[in-house]
């Protein structure tokens, strides 16, 4: 048995695996972590480290392009599967590692290998934009919608950087941050303060010349009335703890954010919010305890944590508290959490160093967020990024104690984990609007940062009104 099979075996054995996150498919994304972690599994960064792409969620018309750029970028051989509910995440997953183990797929990956059958190749416009004539991703583009898990098989290579690559041909996934080893602390970055996400996305401009790979940079002042090179940055649909679906395209002079817009938003998907479920319920009139809503509003903000700590590159701690989440949705008692919890929001809250990686980060005044719509706990936490996830653990601890609660749940006096619910305007949507303004003046290295100190809900996005999202 020559080499190649034997690495072909062993990645069969034990699979990369890229998770993309489609809006309405959180509960799915958290099934996914969850039998991940219980395989052993390791998560791919970026397309180039994955064996297996793993589309979590139902099929969603606007993303179909850039994922199926983001499935060309990944190398042979390559398998990919979707599951559209929780109850289809094992089988998808067996699924996909039978296929990428089966014969077929590696005389495919020798016939690579071999430099028969050529790896996923980039346009002139750096594997950004399909040619003219070509229909994008060709016929595995996107994951079917209809239900099940879909199992693809390989592909020729086409254009795809969807999801991690920098205008330098880096992987855009925090490559500081996202990939470090488990700490007791958050590193700091050359600086002392970096170690900030700078994940780049899916890349537009069609109109703009791109040798290389890289847009053309123009020319203009900066607000120190300097003549300096102005960078088109798209961050997004599809990062490493990023909103699903969620596109910022920012021009940048250095490092520097000088304008930020938000791109189509995806308000087509399915209307199951998974994080405010108790509060949507309460709504129609069915009788809610605040016991389970406290219970999902702890999750969430938990949810909301992990993802902050991992851009900061404490991945330890994030762990922890993706663990703590998963037991509170598995109904776990608040005496059996608690402790734990406790512990938990005495490292992150008291952490000096993951204070100053993020002081003066994203600053929102109480004043401003009510200017601008936005209620729950970046509202309440008047301040910065270190404001924000210090209000999410006094939070979650507070909503843990309220786990017996055996009242009815008012969903007028209580609110959901984003802000006060509407089913019109969901609180997410006041939480991207509010990002373009936080990000300018920001460094690149911090615009994770902050938009994970926000987490607006793609599922919200997916279920709000058409008509409100557009003028959003």
């Amino acid at each position: 048995m020559d080499v190649t099979s034997l690495l072909l075996r062993a990645s069969a054995a034990r699979p990369r695996v890229l998770l993309v996150t489609a809006p309405g498919g959180t509960a799915v994304r958290l099934a996914a972590e969850k039998e991940l972690r219980s395989r052993d599994w390791p998560l791919a960064a970026t397309p180039a480290g994955a064996d297996l792409m793993f589309v979590a969620g139902p099929d969603c018309r606007l993303l179909r392009a850039a994922l199926g750029r983001l499935w060309h970028d990944l190398p042979q051989p390559r398998v990919r599967v979707q599951a559209v509910t929780a109850g289809e995440v094992s089988s998808a997953l067996d699924a996909g590692r039978a296929r990428l183990g089966a014969p077929g797929r590696r005389r495919a990956g020798q016939r690579w290998a071999a430099g028969e059958d050529g790896p996923p190749q980039s346009g002139p416009s750096g594997g950004l934009h399909t040619e003219k004539g070509q229909r994008a991703g060709a016929d595995d583009s996107a994951p079917g919608g209809s239900g099940g898990h879909r199992d693809d098989g390989s592909g020729r290579g086409g254009h795809g950087a969807a999801h991690g690559r920098s205008p330098g041909g880096h992987p855009g996934h925090d490559d500081r941050a996202g990939r470090r080893h488990a700490s007791e602390e958050p590193e700091q970055g050359d600086d002392g303060r970096h170690a900030r996400g700078g994940g780049h996305g899916d890349h537009g401009d069609e109109d703009m010349e791109m040798p290389g790979g890289l847009p053309m940079a123009e020319r203009g002042e900066d607000r120190d009335g300097l003549t300096l090179d102005r960078l088109h940055v798209p961050l997004g649909p599809f990062l490493l703890d990023w909103p699903a679906g969620l596109t910022i395209r920012v021009v940048l002079q250095g490092d520097v954010v000088q304008q930020a817009d938000l791109g189509e938003l995806p308000a087509d998907g399915p209307k199951d919010v998974f994080w405010s479920q108790p509060w949507i319920r309460a709504r129609a009139g069915e009788p809610v305890g605040v016991g389970e809503a406290a219970r999902r509003r702890a999750a969430g903000h938990l949810d909301s944590l992990g993802r902050l700590l991992s851009v900061a590159g404490w991945p330890a701690e994030a762990v922890t508290a993706r663990r703590l989440r998963d037991d509170l949705l598995a109904e776990a008692p608040g005496s059996a959490v608690l402790p734990r919890l406790e512990r938990f929001a005495r490292r992150v809250g008291r952490s000096r160093t993951l204070y100053w990686l993020t002081r003066g980060i994203g600053s929102l005044s109480a004043a401003e967020a009510r200017a601008a719509g936005v209620s729950g706990p970046a509202a309440r936490a008047d301040g910065d990024v270190p404001a924000r996830y210090r209000q999410w653990l006094a939070e979650v601890i507070h909503d843990v104690r309220q786990l017996d609660e055996p009242a009815l749940l008012d969903p007028a006096a209580h609110q959901a984990p984003r802000g006060r619910w509407d089913t019109d305007r969901p609180p997410s949507l006041a939480l991207t609007e509010l990002l373009p303004r936080l990000l300018v003046g920001a460094e690149l290295s911090a615009v994770r940062l902050i938009v994970a100190s926000l987490d607006p809900d793609p599922d919200e996005l997916a279920a709000a009104h058409p008509a409100e999202v557009a003028r959003g």
